[in-house]
């Protein structure tokens, strides 16, 4: 099989291309011929060094690929060879071979493509998590999107769509033209006082939803702008990361930047802050598996459509993670075998 290995910490040229013989799966696991995988943010943080939660380096990173069951172990028998799937590793997704649990292997849809299916998983997991299970979004809701051209962020938007939802969300000004074809009523640059911004949208009501992957200082920005009942939904700190190599310093910085809340406080307040990271619940398939099946009826329904912005073959994962890091996708970045 053929894996992209982080190799040190470091940038994006650290990644590369190794070879080993395939693996075999084990009673209840399925083998899986990946087609398209999926990148994340995380996994650039993982590359420079700056998420916990990976393995140790050198290691292979990536949570969602999709293919086809290439040999299924002894008793699993509803899966067949040649079954075209979703598949959800916890790491070790960056490979054209991937052996792992059958729990976490799911049929596509048939009008499915390899790419969408890549894209599904993750983005809309998370963004369907966090506003349907922790933000409880109510038809009509004022949303505010950090990101909102990214991966996770347009998840959001076309879920925030179907809930009839007023969005607001951050990206660079070139990016605006496309969030408003997206449904995006208000497109915020992030380069600029967005907040102020916003606050002149909303005035005093303020927004009922947050969704916030940057952290440090934009957490406490934005717990000013909810209205009562807002929800604020942490789930990333790309704040911590200063261009495409570890800064520990900007990391530290940006950590002593985050405001402490207690509980008196949010109830004087009628606010929430609550924290998502879908890593941390592989083992909650019951949470997760019927929010997935949602997200696929979603999809059927043309509710809601991957959007890929690029696609780059594996010996090119390092301008992969550039292209990322240069803020230039809108939607989601794969690679291919």
């Amino acid at each position: 099989m053929k894996q992209i290995w982080i190799t040190r910490a470091g940038a994006p040229d650290v990644l590369e291309v190794r070879q080993s013989p395939d693996p075999e799966p084990k009673a209840g696991e399925v083998r899986v011929r990946v087609k398209a995988a999926g990148i994340n943010f995380a996994d650039l943080m993982a590359r420079v060094g700056l998420y916990p939660d990976a393995p140790k380096i050198p290691c292979v990173v990536g949570y969602e690929v999709s293919g086809t069951i290439d040999r299924a172990g002894e008793g699993v028998t509803d899966l067949a060879v040649g079954e075209r799937v979703f598949a959800m590793p916890k790491f070790g997704g960056y490979t054209d071979v991937l052996v792992l649990p059958r729990a976490q292997v799911l049929k596509m849809p048939a009008k499915m493509t390899f790419e969408e299916a890549a894209a599904l998983p993750v983005t809309y997991l998370t963004a369907y998590h966090m506003m349907f299970f922790s933000g409880v979004l109510r038809q009509g809701s004022t949303v505010f999107i950090h990101s909102a051209a990214g991966g996770v962020g347009l998840a959001a938007i076309q879920l925030a769509r179907t809930r009839g939802c007023v969005i607001l969300g951050t990206a660079s000004a070139s990016k605006h033209e496309f969030l408003r074809a997206q449904g995006v009523a208000h497109p915020l640059d992030s380069s600029g006082d967005y907040m102020a911004e916003a606050r002149r949208i909303v005035g005093e009501r303020g927004v009922d939803l947050i969704l916030d992957p940057v952290g440090g200082r934009s957490w406490s920005e934005g717990y000013d702008l909810l209205g009562p009942c807002g929800r604020l939904v942490a789930f990333g700190l790309s704040a911590a990361a200063a261009g495409n190599k570890r800064n520990i310093f900007h990391a530290i910085s940006a950590v002593l930047k985050i405001k402490k809340w207690n509980p008196m406080k949010l109830m004087d307040d009628n606010k929430t802050i609550t924290g998502v990271n879908m890593g941390h619940l592989f083992s909650r398939l019951d949470l997760l598996l019927p929010q997935f099946a949602a997200l696929i009826q979603l999809y059927e329904q043309g509710a809601i459509k991957p959007h890929v912005a690029r696609t780059f073959p594996f010996e090119q994962a390092g301008a992969a993670h550039q292209f990322i890091h240069d803020r230039k996708a809108t939607g989601k970045v794969l690679l291919i075998p």
